[in-house]
């Protein structure tokens, strides 16, 4: 077994565990009344399906760093021996799914020393540099490697060497093991799951993960889209934020124009994670509510007329949308890297069930948005605040927001932008905000909103938007919402007053729309260029903002999260 050396000292591991610093989000309890009711026969599947969630764990560990599975048995060894220090480790390494994550203050965390997060992650060579993997690509389409090329660059492969090349092997090839044991244990779910929807999804799934077919995967993803009255949930989710070097390609003009040439996309490796809940009937009778109204929104999107997107104004909207109590959320998911996902719309562009009449579905985290700390919260406000605005603040409205902001991602240009290189994921979350908030006066008059409501989520939206600390440009999510204060300040959507916000209500969905008409246009041009610079234009920390960050980090003393699953690990062991 391989020796480490751990990175953080004592003093530091004692304060990132400490209650103050470490932020718990509680998935579903082993007494749950949520599980409690469920048929016995969706108890049984449930259990299937949780360990079925932790296989891919594992997978998506080894395509997140090279040496996480070593790292991890080698703190196990430790804190057999007694070693507080690998026990503290193995808090933070359990909370981030991995040796190297970012914090809440957008500080890197490496847990062992020399090992560092690379931009191919663990799904390219660790010796491999952006300049070498270029020439290695140009070479190979010049020789006329393009089928070569293309398993190299789909999302679904691990790219090794080969001699003086490189070669892409399907995920299902190379963790073929795993993936036949997660197989098992849905097939196994199917048995006894009640619900014959779900059932038929869940066969489809075990098969996709038997053999490297991306169409199988289609197919299950298609099925998975169109669930809506189903007891349970169980999702793979294959998103790929996470992978910096296949982007790098969009900054290379001669490749990108000889992958043009070939027919061949440069699309990003897919990190995989684990949900497994159980449906909440009334929170997503809730959800609902906005459905009716979403071919409308896609044609009043900026250009409507110049692409195709995934709600057609003139058919039934194909978006399912569910609110999930959460049992467990595991590998990318689940990881707490300075933030965890609230919800997510899946299928993404880049996914072949898109092509083949496959719809899109939300899936919305209820124990990830619970707040725990009302009293928190009103210092929050209290600080960085006008109080007069105070009314307006309502914790549900950033819920509203996200169902706003989940839905914009199924309007807009139905084609995934991979030209836009690493700007590509900054540019669709920019746009899933700003499609959110430039609907909700349209919304408002349809009736899916009352005055005050719409005064609600226009206020927390800009309250929240504010961040304890600058980001990196790899954090997509982060980055949007600095680019988004500053796109606000510079036309008057807010301004700073006595050391607080204040929001200028009605001037905020004006700009909102401003501002997704610019990003719409981006995403319609594909132009790596334009998309660079509107980035680093509106990507700027101002004086404000830091201003608000101080007061937030003064109340906010959280560093790094985690999830506890009571329940999950009950049935873990059944």
């Amino acid at each position: 077994m391989r020796e480490f050396e751990f990175n953080l000292p004592m003093e530091e591991l004692e304060k990132r565990t400490n209650k103050d610093y470490l932020m718990t989000k509680k998935m579903l309890k082993a007494d749950a009344p949520e599980y409690a009711e469920l048929a016995q026969g969706d108890k049984d599947a449930l259990k299937h399906l949780v360990k079925a969630a932790y296989i891919l764990e594992r997978i998506n560990m080894q395509i997140d760093c090279h040496h996480n599975l070593e790292f991890k048995e080698f703190l196990e060894k430790e804190i057999s021996k007694g070693s507080k220090q690998a026990e503290l480790t193995k808090i933070l390494f359990d909370a981030q799914k991995g040796m190297n994550a970012i914090d809440t203050m957008s500080n890197k965390i490496n847990l062992a020393k020399g090992i560092t997060e690379l931009p191919g992650k663990g799904v390219y060579p660790e010796d491999l540099s952006k300049e070498e993997f270029h020439t290695i690509l140009t070479k190979m389409i010049n020789e006329g490697k393009t089928e070569e090329v293309k398993k190299i660059l789909t999302q679904r492969s691990v790219v090794e060497r080969n001699g003086d090349e490189l070669a892409g092997i399907d995920y299902i090839d190379k963790f073929k093991e795993d993936f036949a044991k997660m197989a098992d244990e849905i097939d196994k779910a199917a048995e006894t799951s009640t619900n014959s929807d779900f059932n038929e999804y869940l066969r489809l799934q075990a098969k996709a993960l038997r053999e490297a077919d991306p169409m199988l995967d289609a197919y299950a993803d298609k099925k998975w889209a169109t669930l809506q009255d189903t007891p349970l949930e169980f999702t793979i989710t294959r998103e790929n934020y996470e992978d910096e070097m296949t982007g790098t390609i969009a900054e290379n003009k001669e490749l990108s124009e000889l992958l043009e040439q070939n027919g061949i996309k440069a699309t990003p490796k897919d990190f995989l994670g684990g949900r497994a809940g159980i449906v909440n009937k009334k929170g997503t009778e809730a959800l609902m509510a906005i459905k009716k109204y979403l071919p409308t929104l896609a044609q009043n999107m900026p250009f409507a007329d110049e692409y195709e997107q995934n709600i057609n104004p003139n058919q039934d909207a194909k978006q399912t949308m569910v609110d999930v109590d959460l049992v467990a959320v595991t590998g990318d998911v689940g990881a707490y890297r300075g933030g965890i996902t609230l919800a997510e719309n899946l299928p993404n562009d880049d996914k072949l069930s898109l092509t083949i009449g496959g719809g899109r579905r939300n899936v919305y985290h209820r124990q990830i948005r619970f707040i725990s700390d009302m009293k928190k919260l009103q210092e929050r406000l209290d600080a960085i605040l006008d109080k007069d605005q105070h009314k307006y603040y309502l914790d549900e409205a950033d819920h509203w927001f996200t169902i706003g902001h989940e839905n914009a991602h199924s309007l807009g240009p139905k084609k995934a932008c991979e030209t836009l290189g690493k700007y590509r994921n900054i540019i669709e979350e920019n746009k899933a905000d700003m499609g959110s908030l430039a609907f909700v006066d349209l919304l408002t008059e349809l009736g899916m909103y009352t005055e005050e409501q719409r005064k609600q989520i226009i206020v927390t939206t800009i309250a929240d938007n504010f961040l304890k600390s600058k980001p990196t440009l790899s954090q997509a999510h982060r980055v949007r919402t600095v680019m988004q204060n500053k796109y606000f300040a510079e036309r008057g959507a807010y301004e700073i007053i006595d050391e607080k916000i204040h929001v200028n209500i009605d001037k905020v969905v004006p700009i909102a729309k401003e501002m997704l008409s610019e990003i719409v246009r981006i995403q319609i041009e594909g132009d790596f260029d334009k998309a660079e610079k509107y980035v680093l234009d509106n990507f700027i920390w101002t004086d404000n903002m830091e201003l608000i960050a101080q007061k937030l980090q003064k109340i906010n003393k959280t560093l790094n999260g985690r999830t506890e699953s009571e329940l999950a690990e009950k049935l873990l062991n059944e």
